[in-house]
């Protein structure tokens, strides 16, 4: 299978300019548009802690949810050739950003918790071990320098 090469553009935008543009801490606000051709626009901002907008998207709920969805599709695609069929695939995912006390900080985990359903009781240890594949696959895991855990169930229905 040949490698690939793919690339990815957005246009991100802020639009939290008040008046008197960064002119102090609190004179501006955080809202940010994502934007990519032919999709929604993304509203965005920085999380409550940092000032921001709490109904907006933030860069540290971006994060879990691509490493979330990447997981998603790779288990989709890893239960297809186990040849289990999936029936319901829910997440509840969380992470953890730590601060640095020097302005910055970092991710020190994510924690996937898939909730599948497949079709048949024999399927279900396939369905576990194809957790193992998906995050091997999953570009986004494979991307991060902090763990990953999976603390998946998998049931019949």
């Amino acid at each position: 299978m040949p490698i690939g090469e793919h690339h990815y553009a957005l246009t991100t935008t802020w639009t939290g300019n008040l008046g008197t543009g960064t002119s102090g801490y609190r004179d501006y606000r955080r809202d940010v548009t994502l934007q990519v051709d032919g999709k929604p626009e993304l509203l965005a901002s920085s999380d409550k802690p940092f000032r921001g907008d709490t109904s907006r998207w933030n860069p540290e709920d971006l994060l879990v949810a691509s490493l979330s969805e990447c997981h998603l599709l790779s288990y989709l695609h890893a239960c297809v050739v186990a040849g289990v069929v999936v029936t319901s695939y829910r997440d509840e995912a969380s992470g953890v950003m730590r601060e640095d006390g020097r302005g910055g900080g970092a991710f020190t985990e994510v924690v996937l918790r898939p909730q599948v359903t497949v079709a048949d009781a024999s399927m279900i240890e396939a369905a576990q071990q194809a957790h193992h594949q998906a995050h091997e696959w999953c570009f986004i895991a494979n991307s991060v320098n902090f763990p990953v855990h999976h603390e998946a169930t998998v049931t019949v229905g």
